[in-house]
């Protein structure tokens, strides 16, 4: 495996595409719109520099990295690609879609690899030839890449042994901790994490306290690195909602979205991004 394609230049995927390029992979970065490359690239330099101050790299060491990462806004370009991984938004539609086009462009030994936080790697593989499914798998990071450790590696219906071993030693590379699960709808961690921010939305909902006292009561009292009100701005509470949705349609009530929270994401009110949500940035 040398070359990795990453489709979406946004936050997962400009972090993806800067710890591959690290790894020593030469990297092809795709977006729909030159702007969202030029902005993530623009990510991937601010973040080598803290590395440097950090001294986690060496200055001498940016211009290599960069070197090793090709922007495009042609699928075409993925044609050389050993492993795509996608990290476009969460719409299934979308996802197929664009995974329907690769697969004229690619060879039957490329590996497709999806980010979702979510979704069914057998669902999204299913409009794909079976051999194309059994080279198919989800690799979900997190947020930052360049902090954080683990990466899900969820297996398909058909995902093979060699396409699962194959993706556990890139992410060996690349210097990542691995869980194998299954694939049911929200993995381990979003199903989780969903549902703890969904249950501090409705404690403020209920009147149990202000933002500030429910994420100092988690923090404190559970040891958490965040609250889940404030997590759920850094998030996205849109992206929140999205996740609530597809889980309850998938796993039940249990998962019913706050109306808070829907009320906050009709109204603009998505977190930091919007510059308004729990919190005010």
């Amino acid at each position: 495996m040398k070359i990795i394609g990453v489709l979406g230049a946004g936050i997962m995927g400009n972090g993806i595409a800067q710890a591959s390029a690290i790894a020593g992979y030469d990297v092809i970065l795709y977006d729909i719109d030159q702007k969202f490359i030029d902005r993530g690239l623009g990510e991937i330099k601010k973040s080598l520099t803290r590395m440097v101050k950090k001294d986690k790299l060496s200055e001498s060491d940016i211009p290599e990295i960069l070197g090793r990462i090709t922007s495009s806004l042609d699928l075409n370009d993925f044609k050389p690609s050993d492993l795509i991984i996608e990290a476009i938004p969460e719409n299934i539609a979308l996802k197929k879609e664009t995974y329907n086009k690769l697969d004229s462009i690619c060879s039957a030994k490329c590996i497709f690899a999806s980010n979702t936080s979510a979704i069914s790697i057998t669902d999204l593989a299913s409009k794909l030839p079976e051999k194309r499914q059994k080279r198919f798998i989800g690799l979900h990071f997190f947020n930052p890449v360049s902090m954080m450790k683990l990466v899900e590696v969820i297996r398909g219906e058909r995902t093979s042994d060699s396409t699962c071993d194959e993706s556990l030693a890139y992410c060996k590379k690349i210097g990542k901790e691995t869980v194998i699960i299954n694939d049911l709808p929200g993995f381990a961690t979003t199903r989780l994490v969903s549902a703890v921010i969904n249950e501090g939305v409705y404690m403020l909902q209920d009147g149990l306290g202000s933002p500030e006292e429910i994420d100092k009561a988690i923090k404190l009292g559970l040891a958490h690195p965040m609250g889940p009100l404030f997590l759920a701005d850094l998030i996205g509470l849109d992206t929140i909602l999205h996740i609530l949705d597809y889980l309850k349609d998938e796993l039940g009530v249990k998962f019913q979205a706050a109306p808070l929270l829907r009320k906050m994401v009709r109204a603009g009110k998505l977190g930091r991004k919007s510059g308004e949500g729990f919190y005010e940035y």
